[in-house]
């Protein structure tokens, strides 16, 4: 009887799952392979809705049942590239070298990946970091970070500046060229390298960043109604509900301030006066804002909310609002965007600053692009966007 009832359990929760997944999931024809995107999909909303029901039961959390499924799912490759496991103080990372030997330093990477902060580990970027190190011929590092349930932020970020500095004050003992270190990273990964740039600017004590890349990067969390989070709510892999709950896990936000976050009700007219220029949705060019309905932003300032979410104006959460002077010692950049991506305007905004600074940026806008896809590069899991990103992420890294 206990069997028959855990069965018809498990199968109510799943085809809820799919039919919430069919009644408000939507999945652009611009997306190649839509149906094994809606099959991925919904897969991983069965994982984050059996992690929350589990979590609700005290019998794990959904961070570490969503981390342990992803690390044991994904295939894991080396590429015949040399991986050897360290840590930098109690922060593991991950040193992947060519095997071929070299007549000098080669130009060094620093990886961080994305995941929210809830998945992502350097397991399930393993095999991305080893195809990257045999294709540029370069040393990457990819740094593994603390993440929830036990570390909201800032512990992540924390150590992933940590990790640098450790790894920047000395690359040659791990044969990189200290002129020729790129920082890279994808989504919150992205955030990382923004963040990183802007604490070690100027250090006499380590070399200048030779270059960044960030792909589909999280770069501010001021406006969350620019016009690719209204274009883009329900596609996936990061929807607006999803987006909001992992804010709020992640940034130890009571779920209650959700409308707050959304509306911009928590921005003091001051602030919003002086970071207007930098994230109002205006500074959008027109093609990508086409057909939208604009709502008024920021919302009537909620002094409680401004009270409780004042760190996400912060430049530590969103770098794109970084001073000019600071921005114009940026080095050259590398930026990817999905056109059907909740976070597409972070990008658009992040090269709109850089050159207005006079910052080099190659930029790279891909139709049929989804957030999370970097990892999907495996047989019947490849997608033609992650070629994409890869060869442009290789094609970049060459000309350092």
């Amino acid at each position: 009887m206990f069997l028959a009832a855990l069965c018809l359990l498990i199968m109510g929760v799943n085809v809820w799952v799919l039919i919430d997944h069919l009644l408000t999931i939507d999945i652009p024809p611009a997306l190649l392979y839509t149906m094994k995107i809606r099959i991925m999909h919904y897969l991983f909303n069965v994982m984050m809705t059996w992690g929350i029901i589990l979590e609700k039961l005290r019998i794990c959390s959904m961070p570490a049942l969503f981390q342990t499924l992803h690390d044991t799912l994904l295939i894991k490759r080396s590429y015949n590239v040399e991986v050897t496991q360290l840590c930098f103080g109690e922060i593991p990372v991950r040193l992947f070298q060519p095997k071929a030997a070299s007549s000098g330093l080669r130009r060094g990477m620093i990886f961080y990946h994305g995941g929210s902060g809830i998945i992502g580990s350097l397991e399930c970027y393993h095999s991305f970091c080893s195809l990257l190190t045999k294709k540029t011929d370069s040393v990457i590092l990819a740094v593994g970070y603390r993440k929830l349930p036990a570390y909201p932020h800032p512990y992540g970020i924390q150590d992933c500046i940590a990790a640098s500095i450790h790894f920047l004050k000395d690359p040659k003992a791990y044969g990189v060229d200290p002129s020729r270190v790129v920082l890279c990273g994808d989504s919150m990964g992205g955030t990382a390298v923004a963040v990183i740039l802007q604490n070690v600017l100027g250090r006499p004590d380590l070399p200048r960043i030779r270059a960044q890349i960030l792909i589909y990067p999280v770069l501010q969390l001021v406006n969350l109604q620019l016009p690719s989070h209204l274009q883009n709510h329900n596609v996936p892999f990061i929807t607006r509900n999803l987006l909001l709950n992992c804010l709020c896990r992640y940034l130890n936000i009571d779920s209650s301030w959700k409308d707050a976050l959304l509306t911009g009700a928590f921005i003091p007219p001051d602030i919003w006066m002086k970071y207007k220029k930098f994230v109002g949705s205006d500074n959008i060019p027109e093609k990508f804002r086409k057909n939208i309905q604009q709502p008024e932003f920021p919302g009537p300032f909620n002094k409680a909310a401004y009270l409780e979410a004042k760190h996400f104006l912060d430049v530590g959460i969103s770098p794109l609002v970084a001073d000019d002077e600071v921005i114009a010692q940026l080095p050259e950049a590398l930026l990817v965007s999905m056109n059907r991506d909740i976070f597409r305007d972070d990008t658009l905004l992040y090269k709109k600053r850089l050159e207005e600074q006079g910052v080099l940026v190659t930029w790279y806008n891909l139709e049929d692009g989804f957030h999370g896809c970097i990892l999907l590069f495996h047989k019947i899991l490849s997608f033609p966007c992650t070629w994409s990103i890869i060869n442009a992420i290789v094609s970049f890294t060459k000309g350092i």
